[in-house]
């Protein structure tokens, strides 16, 4: 999901995040030099302690990137709570909710904002300065926050259900629950989202973006919701978001939210 622009505060919270999320510079290796045998042995030498040094990078790198750690990630969340409310609930409904959003789906966005596949001058900013540490982090604390329901218009209920649950195999929909479950919860393992009581507005708002040509990435799973989208008419967009922004399990315990 995108993240939209907001006023010049975001400029200064996008500096406290490089800040915050700076890596420190690798340690420098050094040896101590010996007096050569022979002449032609001195490049052998050289080229044998040459291979490992430049592998360490690399090496370090992999294994440093480990699963989320919520606890690390409420910190270096504390930013995105501006806009998306400090436990992912955003109040202003351009933002989208990241309560309950999968962790890997959370690293996959800023990764893909922070390589620019995902055009967003304000989360550029972001999420430049992010380690995929800390990426995976941040994805982690969100994960373990509950997304608050909202509520559908019941007047768009009975045509955004039929979409979301059937589909419309005339015009090549496939049903939104196939890939986001009944319930709206997703499917970490593949990689789709949660939707569950996402803000109409930001669900809608995406779906037009999808609709117009608007990918979020290069691969083949960033080319489903653009497909999907370009079939779909204003009415049915509209009609979806509603449904989704409704959409919540029956154990939400939430009893005054209208559930689709």
């Amino acid at each position: 999901m995108s993240f939209r622009p907001a006023d010049f505060r975001h400029a200064v919270l996008g500096a406290a995040v490089a800040l915050t999320f700076a890596l420190s510079a690798g340690a420098v290796m050094a040896q101590d030099a010996k007096p050569a045998a022979a002449s032609s042995a001195a490049p052998a030498a050289a080229g044998s302690a040459a291979a490992p040094a430049a592998a360490a990078p690399a090496e370090a790198a992999t294994a440093a990137v480990k699963p989320g750690d919520a606890t690390a990630g409420q910190g270096k969340a504390a930013v995105c709570g501006a806009c998306h409310g400090i436990d992912g609930n955003s109040a202003d409904p351009q933002y989208p909710k990241l309560a309950g959003q999968h962790e890997a789906y959370i690293a996959r966005q800023l990764t893909n904002f922070k390589a620019a596949k995902r055009q967003n001058p304000i989360m550029l900013g972001m999420a430049s300065p992010l380690s995929e540490q800390d990426m995976h982090d941040i994805g982690a604390y969100f994960a373990t926050k509950v997304s608050r329901p909202g509520v559908a218009d019941e007047a768009l209920v009975e045509h955004g259900q039929k979409l979301y649950r059937e589909g419309d195999v005339a015009r090549g929909i496939p049903a939104c629950m196939a890939c986001h479950l009944t319930d709206g919860r997703g499917n970490p393992g593949a990689g789709y989202p949660q939707l569950a009581g996402q803000h109409a507005q930001y669900v809608e708002a995406t779906l037009k973006s999808w609709h117009d040509g608007t990918v979020w990435g290069d691969d083949a799973h960033a080319q489903i919701m653009p497909a999907i989208a370009k079939k779909l008419e204003p009415k049915d967009i509209t009609a979806l978001a509603s449904y989704i922004e409704g959409l919540h399990s029956a154990d939400s315990g939430d009893t005054a939210t209208a559930a689709p």
